[in-house]
């Protein structure tokens, strides 16, 4: 997606504060400078401004002007402030994080949805299971379809603030699977791991439907932490999704 004079302000000051050329409790340029650096309006960079604030990434007031905030205020269910973690560089602490963060919400999650899942629900999470098995045995992307696949679930909860929690989760879970297809053979085994999660919901098993997604987090955090111990490359979100070759 190719972004305006705004979006490219907003990634250029958020990239600094995120791979920390901009530390917290430092102050940002004042305007005139940042305008000069780049070539853009005071109105864009004040504009510009608001949106780091509204994403916890800088905080500004009288007297003190326009400063960095630590990182623990920043919002990490935006997506931009993730993709700038990715470009940063993702760290084994972030995504033991998003591990955690699975284990606590999809559970209760799956639950719900075994229960309350409606046939459309059920039809479109078929399409994404789909879609991923078509990546794994033809080649193609698999990312996509695993993240509407978890996403769909998580729907099919019919909890409005779940559906919303989906949304904001889109960016953390797809960091998670790009680094867990890493792993050779990763998808193909995790394929099975998913159908046992469906099958659970559409048979309407709470219990097996948490059992099966705490087994399939589970697999998922081993191929992170085999990944992390490799020191192979981690994924940069801002680049497509990773192409899986034909089995």
């Amino acid at each position: 997606m190719i972004k305006n004079v705004h979006g490219n302000t907003v990634d250029h000051l958020g990239e600094a504060i995120v791979s920390g050329r901009y530390v917290a409790g430092a102050s940002l340029p004042p305007e005139p400078a940042l305008c000069a650096e780049l070539g853009v309006s005071r109105t864009v960079v004040r504009e510009a401004v608001k949106s780091l604030i509204a994403k916890g990434l800088i905080t500004t007031g009288p007297k003190v002007g326009t400063r960095v905030l630590s990182e623990d205020h920043w919002n990490w269910f935006d997506a931009d402030v993730i993709a700038w973690q990715s470009k940063a560089g993702l760290t084994p602490e972030f995504l033991r994080d998003l591990q955690d963060l699975r284990r606590v919400v999809e559970p209760a999650a799956m639950r719900l949805a075994a229960v309350r899942a409606t046939a459309q629900d059920l039809a479109d999470i078929e399409l994404a299971y789909a879609g991923m098995r078509r990546a794994v045995e033809e080649g193609g992307d698999y990312v996509t379809y695993d993240l509407l696949f978890h996403q769909g679930l998580l729907k099919a909860s019919r909890n409005r603030m779940l559906v919303q929690m989906s949304k904001a989760l889109g960016a953390l879970l797809r960091t998670s699977f790009e680094v867990s297809t890493r792993r050779k053979d990763g998808p193909v085994q995790s394929l099975p791991l998913h159908r046992a999660v469906l099958d659970a919901v559409i048979a309407h098993r709470p219990d097996e439907a948490e059992t099966a997604i705490r087994v399939l987090i589970d697999g998922a955090k081993e191929d992170i932490e085999e990944v992390l111990a490799s020191r192979r490359r981690l994924p940069v979100l801002s680049s497509p999704a990773r192409q899986l070759k034909a089995t």
